[in-house]
């Protein structure tokens, strides 16, 4: 016979073996090296984090293709390529709900992550999603017709399936709630943060960088998806009305890939009058991207929907004074750190920009304002959120 001695030292190592048991699949498809975007970089930094933090329990990411080993933070996980590559409604379907159900099966884990929301409709296994907004449920004309039918038919679904949902801000869990019928016990509040690359820079750092990308002069700037939520229609028409009332050589620099470049964004941009002030950069590294953030006058953030709004978190950092929406989330993310304009209406973005443009009084009090807010939200803060968030799903 055995006796188990219950001694303080005995019960810990007791404990570490069960929480030794867990093992927890993610799909990680958008871990893609040089294409993080909104998710991909949530994914990026929070997991991180999470599997480095967390040495006891073991992760498999589950890739669309061949990986960056950069993605393999940490000896506790397994990677695996699953094909086909997920990039298409039909191969949303072909991935989630014929692929992954095999390899879950094959593999057994406890809880299946998945941070950009998709689930497996086909499989037993407790999953849980990271719902970053619904977009597509409120604007669904700014998505093409066979992925905006496969959202809005499977997202209120995988919302169901859930054990326990993730999301980025108050904002989108009440939106959640409201669409889907969802309790909002079964919703966790995370929050998104922002990378330690983006800090203020000195004077000098600031010239280098103008000289590199305006030949020196002053801009605003943009950052994000050139997709037609972001109000980049007009976020031009607001640019255009503060050049002909400020006769200047500032610029707007938008920074980002045209993978969403719509008509509308096409004919807006075509109509301006100043519209050789207009510098696309394109996509940059994440170095480049604070770069260009710390030395702009003003982040110009003007779109009308957001589940969270992370450049507002960036520009914080930066002591770079920020415009943005009084929709959705913004509000909640930018506090009183920001100017709040009406992003349907042109003038009212244009007001801000000369306001921050003009005066160095406001420009100041936004900065010391963001100042204070930064710390409100970090990468940090969102694996601790998230990881507590998955320890719920798995004791569900």
């Amino acid at each position: 016979m055995v006796t188990f001695n219950y001694n303080s030292k005995n019960i810990q190592i007791f404990a570490t073996k069960l929480r030794k048991l867990m093992n927890i699949a993610v799909n990680t498809r958008l871990l893609i090296r040089d294409k993080l975007e909104g998710i991909g970089w949530f994914t990026y930094e929070s997991l991180k984090r999470i599997t480095t933090q967390h040495p006891e329990h073991h992760f498999y990411f589950i890739f669309d293709r061949e990986y960056d080993p950069e993605f393999l933070f940490s000896d506790n996980i397994t990677p695996i390529i699953q094909y086909p590559h997920a990039r298409h409604p039909v191969l949303y379907y072909t991935w989630f709900e014929m692929a992954i159900p095999k390899l879950l099966e094959r593999i057994k884990p406890d809880l299946f992550l998945s941070p950009d929301g998709f689930l497996s409709l086909k499989t037993p296994v407790k999953s849980m999603a990271v719902f970053h907004d619904l977009n597509f449920e409120h604007y669904p004309q700014d998505i093409p017709f066979w992925t905006r039918r496969y959202y809005r038919t499977y997202f209120p679904k995988y919302a169901a399936k859930a054990v326990r949902i993730a999301t980025v801000s108050e904002f989108s869990k009440d939106d959640i709630v409201k669409q889907y019928n969802v309790s909002p016990d079964k919703i966790d509040v995370v929050y998104d943060g922002a990378n330690d690359a983006y800090h203020p820079l000195t004077l000098a750092e600031t010239e280098s960088v103008r000289e590199e990308f305006t030949g020196g002069l002053p801009y605003f700037i943009f950052i994000g998806s050139l997709h037609p939520r972001k109000n980049l229609a007009n976020l031009f028409r607001a640019f255009d009305l503060f050049k002909k009332s400020n006769p200047s050589e500032v610029k707007l620099l938008i920074v980002g890939a045209k993978k969403w470049w719509t008509r509308e964004i096409d004919i807006a941009f075509n109509r301006m009058v100043f519209s050789d002030d207009v510098i696309f950069t394109g996509r940059l590294n994440i170095d480049e991207l604070a770069g260009v953030l710390g030395s702009a006058l003003a982040l110009t953030y003007v779109s009308y929907f957001e589940g969270f709004g992370i450049p507002i978190v960036e520009a914080f950092r930066c002591d770079v004074p920020v415009i943005t929406s009084n929709v959705t989330s913004m509000p909640e993310v930018a506090g009183d750190a920001a100017l709040l304009v009406d992003p349907f209406n042109p003038e009212s973005i244009e007001e801000a920009l000369y306001k921050s443009y003009q005066y160095e009084s406001i420009r100041q009090e936004l900065i010391i304002r963001g100042r204070r807010r930064k710390d409100m939200f970090s990468w940090q803060q969102t694996a601790d959120r998230l990881w507590e968030s998955i320890e719920k799903a798995v004791k569900s």
